[in-house]
């Protein structure tokens, strides 16, 4: 705060003012009027000044009020530092506003607005800047929703500073991104990781400008340290293969394809990924559990988290990247497993996949049980010709058993979307770098492993006897957890590793590509390179 927009606050006829008795009922002054038209039509902003009798809150010369008028252009000032779009709060126009601020009423607009604003950095900054579902109607996540009257009140009572500072996230992952989005900021403007390296296909013993390119743009990005080898030699490919990790790609050394591509993605590209993972992490700013299940989408992992750190962990296939198989995000508790379960094959899958075939030939996907509404089997003998997709009244399944398409054991969080983790006989699929290949549900690597490590959690003497028992039985089981743990279905193409620096991941349904385009549609900035634009303007 500057000592010029202090006075400003602090005119006699101001002071005058502020000097007057209040009563219960607010007594009429230009400011008070001024405060009362301006909350007018919102709701948690009338309430507030009403209750608190049209004291002001900001534009009082007193210490407390100077305090929050300083905790918030600091915050504000440092929007861009969240990947927030800065002009949305314009620090610059509030500083003017306090400066041209020499009567009550330009006072009591000024309070107004410095509320409002501050009411829309709170909910930006902890809840994000956008809607999830109006961007991807595959993310039936829900952001946290802030009490706009509790945040003034907060404000009003707590040490300013301190409460704005607990807007923020308080996850770790979100600190991480935030330091990540700074490092990126600086390669982009100083150009750090240099030109990108042009050649085709690039193996140990290669040797030229093309290995010298490889050499020099892996350093930059601290994947080898300092070397002059004009020759790929056994450095490099080991740089190459732990860059091939943290990009989620075949490690075979060999730069080619995908690693080529990987390789050259500008910083811009990667700060768009954290621009969208900080998005993202706004909108799940609540408790997850000390103990969870994260499944990352985009990664195509399935983790068991203990107090932040992991505690089993195994492959995952997701759904199909096509509309009407993209897994969905969301976030339930999962409440049992099922051992030797029944797959109820889904209504969709039954009327488009294997109603056709039955009606040519009514013995079609043997496999599977029709059956009627009161669970009995139907006899296929009577054919299938005489119904439509909409008229077919039986539903199918398979029985347990090594084939079926569950496999042996289900996990189940019971949800309206019909998505679980389970088991699945086709285990080749696993071995695919790029798992999308399912009709929405998680199939597992372990599952046998990942159940009895739930039941580890779950206090069970002797989990490994217990769930082998149960599978040995070929008995239809249902094991109910004592303990049901939270799940996350998320998607994450940016990771932040606990040890440092970043794993980076396919954008597979093409959702961060939509929800960063919404970001920079709200004034979210990407930093651009000085030194590339001067040189293409060259």
């Amino acid at each position: 705060m500057t000592i010029a927009i202090l006075k400003c606050l602090a005119l006699p006829a101001v002071i005058g003012v502020l000097a007057l008795p209040v009563s219960a009922a607010a007594q009429v002054t230009p400011f008070t009027q001024a405060v009362a038209v301006a909350a007018a039509g919102e709701d948690a902003l009338s309430t507030f000044y009403r209750d608190a009798k049209y004291e002001a809150l900001w534009t009082d010369a007193d210490s407390d009020d100077r305090a929050r008028r300083e905790a918030l252009l600091t915050a504000v000032s440092k929007a861009e530092l969240h990947g927030l779009p800065a002009e949305r709060y314009d620090a610059e126009r509030l500083r003017t506003m306090m400066g041209n601020a020499t009567d009550a009423r330009a006072r009591g607009d000024l309070e107004v607005e410095l509320s409002r604003i501050f009411l829309r950095f709170a909910s930006d900054i902890s809840t994000g800047i956008l809607e999830p579902n109006k961007v991807v109607s595959h993310i039936k996540r829900t952001p946290p929703e802030n009490n706009r009257l509790d945040l003034l009140r907060g404000l009003a009572s707590e040490r300013p500073s301190a409460f704005m500072e607990g807007l923020t996230p308080e996850s770790l992952e979100y600190a991480r991104l935030v330091r990540e989005r700074l490092r990126l900021v600086d390669v982009v403007q100083t150009d750090a990781w240099g030109a990108p390296v042009e050649a085709a296909r690039l193996e140990e013993g290669a040797s030229g400008a093309e290995v010298v390119q490889l050499r020099d743009r892996l350093a930059a990005m601290g994947y080898l340290g300092r070397s002059v080898t004009r020759t790929f030699d056994a450095s490099i490919r080991n740089a190459v293969e732990r860059f091939q990790a943290d990009h989620g790609l075949k490690i075979d050394g060999i730069v080619g394809g995908k690693t080529l591509e990987e390789l050259n993605a500008s910083p811009e590209e990667r700060l768009g990924s954290i621009l969208v993972a900080m998005e993202r992490e706004r909108w799940m700013n609540r408790d997850r559990g000390d103990r969870h299940i994260w499944v990352n989408l985009a990664d195509f992992r399935t983790k068991i988290i203990v107090d932040g750190e992991v505690h089993f962990e195994t492959k995952s296939i997701i759904g199909k990247a096509v509309p009407d198989r993209e897994t969905p995000e969301f976030s339930d508790t999962m409440s049992h497993m099922v051992i030797n379960p029944y797959w109820y094959v889904p209504r969709s899958i039954t009327v488009k996949e294997y109603l056709p075939d039955m009606r040519r030939d009514p013995y079609a996907h043997s496999q599977l049980q029709v059956i009627n509404s009161n669970g009995q089997v139907v006899d296929r003998g009577r054919g299938f010709s005489q119904f439509s997709a909409s008229s077919f009244p039986y539903s199918m399944r398979q029985e347990p058993g090594p084939e079926n398409a569950l496999g042996l054991v289900k996990f189940m969080f019971p949800n309206k979307y019909a998505i679980y983790l389970h088991d699945t006989p086709a285990q080749s699929l696993f071995e695919e770098n790029v798992r999308a290949f399912s009709h929405g549900c998680i199939r597992l690597d372990d599952p046998y492993e990942f159940g009895q490590a739930l039941l580890t959690l779950d206090g069970v003497a002797d989990p490994a006897g217990t769930f082998n028992s149960h599978l040995n039985s070929d008995k239809n089981t249902r094991v109910d957890l004592n303990q049901p743990l939270p799940v996350h279905l998320v998607y994450r193409t940016a990771i932040p590793k606990p040890s440092g620096g970043m794993e980076y991941r396919d954008d597979v349904y093409g959702r961060d590509a939509r929800i960063l385009d919404a970001l920079l549609s709200e004034g979210v900035q990407i930093p651009r390179s000085e030194l590339r634009v001067a040189s293409a303007a060259d």
